[in-house]
């Protein structure tokens, strides 16, 4: 077996592999590239996460919701050993800190994080839908995702060829905009 996929974590209580970890974070309230870089400062902060790549800045239309302001969306790339429920209760306590008020409207908010795949693990519980069940409809976390992995796959489907079929007339990348890992 090749253990440079394994970690020894004591706090987790012995090896575990990393996984490969799809975040997509969006921010439409305040100061947006600013709540982008925070949102990505405390995912790197997160213990047994490790940040491999953020992708260019993209400012979004918003999708099934109502009128309010564009969004500037990013994908994070990440590695952990950390359960799915975990990573999301981590990132979910990330938006709260940040002023995140659950909203089943999907009205505005100032920092988003959903957890779009950790490798190949899928769950279809209350608290969490993985891989997440819009991602594959949605410009603003497909093709940001390309940017930083080309051959990425969504379980057995091409990220590159679930983004072919969409629109993308609400999706503009904003080279001017850095967010640095």
């Amino acid at each position: 077996m090749n253990n440079s996929y394994l970690v020894d974590w004591d706090t987790l209580g012995g090896t575990h592999p990393l996984n490969d970890v799809v975040f997509s974070l969006g921010s439409n309230l305040g100061d947006s590239a600013e709540l982008l870089q925070a949102g990505v400062d405390r995912l790197a902060e997160t213990p047994n996460v490790t940040i491999v790549a953020v992708s260019p800045v993209y400012q979004t239309t918003p999708v099934d919701a109502p009128a309010q302001p564009d969004f500037l969306n990013i994908v994070v790339l990440a590695r952990s050993p950390l359960e799915p429920l975990t990573l999301l209760e981590r990132s979910q306590a990330i938006e709260r800190a940040y002023g995140r008020v659950p909203d089943p409207n999907h009205g505005p908010r100032p920092l988003d994080i959903d957890l779009v795949k950790v490798g190949r693990r899928t769950s279809d519980t209350v608290q969490l839908h993985l891989p997440h069940p819009r991602a594959r409809h949605r410009a603003f976390v497909l093709i940001p995702w390309l940017d930083i992995e080309p051959d990425a796959t969504l379980l057995d489907e091409d990220v590159a060829d679930l983004a072919r079929g969409l629109d993308l007339s609400g999706i503009t990348q904003l080279p001017d905009i850095k967010i640095m890992a």
